[in-house]
């Protein structure tokens, strides 16, 4: 907006209205006068310029962003931490009880007991926030003493621990909700209290699927991935909580349906098929988790169109999805995910 609003544009502006006798070249007394206020004036500009981007959502950033959306209501999420399952086993072998509250660790992350949910088997919570209590599988060590105790095992990712709220992910909730209001228990609502439950990643929802009063909700984890039944449960109890009365709620999650992924590619010189295959399989899993629940088809010819936005790929021949040359449908409550890239030359 204020571009044109350069150091040299203001001098010549203000020397322009000093009287036309008065010497007005570079190293002149009015020269050196008006010539710092000039560069103190450009860059007071530049600053308008970038606060008037902060002003609106789209363009808006950091805490900016937050305070814009909040006038609405909408709040950036917190960083969360991660729910996972654990199992511990005696000397023998057989599965044992471990008191609430023990801590245990996995490399560098530390996890405390927190629920059992069986003999053996407890929902352990990182005490790490954000993805990184995500990362660890296998076994952990007790950091207090456990009688008993012969091996601790951490197993599934339960709730998937999440990173503060991005912009982009703010953003996007943002202008979803502003466009879709909520009213009265309809269909945005449903949407918003699903995903304002830490680790959900996406929803989808399903009115009437049994009868009048009634409404479905089909859950991802925020990793795209089928939705844990504690996670599940999360849902139901916070919908329940806002849901109009009379409502009866069934919360499930989404079934996963892998896409295998085989061509035959030419290389540009200087790429190998390692190097490629990785390249793609990272892109071929920012798309489908960027379109769950958005889309009821892989097309073929998109992951094609992907294939040749890898660095190094010049061409590509017989493109198959999981066996045919056809796309794959996707049910109502299907999700597609990543499954075995197979590229060759």
């Amino acid at each position: 907006m204020y571009e044109n609003m350069t150091f040299s544009y203001l001098l010549q502006r203000m020397l322009d209205r000093v009287q036309g006798n008065v010497d007005k070249r570079e190293g002149s007394i009015i020269y050196d006068a008006l010539a710092p206020a000039a560069a103190e004036l450009s860059e007071l500009y530049a600053k308008l310029d970038v606060n008037i981007d902060l002003a609106f959502a789209d363009t808006s950033s950091g805490e900016y962003l937050s305070r814009r959306t909040a006038d609405f209501g909408v709040n950036r999420q917190a960083a969360t931490r991660a729910k996972r399952l654990g199992k511990f086993y005696g000397s023998s072998g057989a599965a044992m009880d471990v008191p609430i509250g023990s801590r245990f660790s996995a490399e560098s992350v530390n996890y405390i007991v927190r629920e059992r949910l069986k003999v053996g088997s407890f929902v352990l919570e990182s005490e790490t926030e954000g993805a990184a209590g995500n990362q660890q599988f296998g076994d952990m060590l007790p950091i207090d003493y456990i009688s008993s105790l012969a091996r601790a095992e951490l197993v599934d990712v339960l709730v998937p621990g999440e990173d503060e709220e991005s912009d982009t992910q703010l953003r996007s909730r943002f202008f979803a909700e502003v466009q879709n209001p909520g009213t009265s228990g309809n269909v945005s609502d449903y949407m918003r209290w699903a995903l304002s439950v830490p680790g959900v990643g996406g929803a989808r929802v399903m009115p009437l699927w049994d009868g009048p009063g009634t409404v479905k909700v089909v859950i991802v984890n925020s990793d795209k991935q089928p939705a844990s039944e504690v996670l599940q449960h999360a849902v139901l109890d916070y919908i329940n909580e806002n849901r109009p009365i009379g409502a009866e709620v069934s919360i499930v999650s989404a079934s996963s349906v892998p896409i295998r992924i085989k061509a035959k590619v030419t290389l540009a010189a200087g790429y190998t098929i390692q190097l490629v295959s990785a390249a793609f399989a990272k892109a071929l899993t920012a798309y489908l988790d960027e379109t769950a629940f958005r889309i009821n088809y892989v097309s073929i010819a998109k992951l094609g169109t992907l294939l040749l936005a890898v660095p190094g790929v010049l061409d590509y021949d017989r493109l198959l999805l999981n066996g045919g040359s056809a796309n794959i449908g996707l049910e109502i409550d299907e999700v597609p995910i990543a499954g075995l890239v197979e590229l060759e030359v």
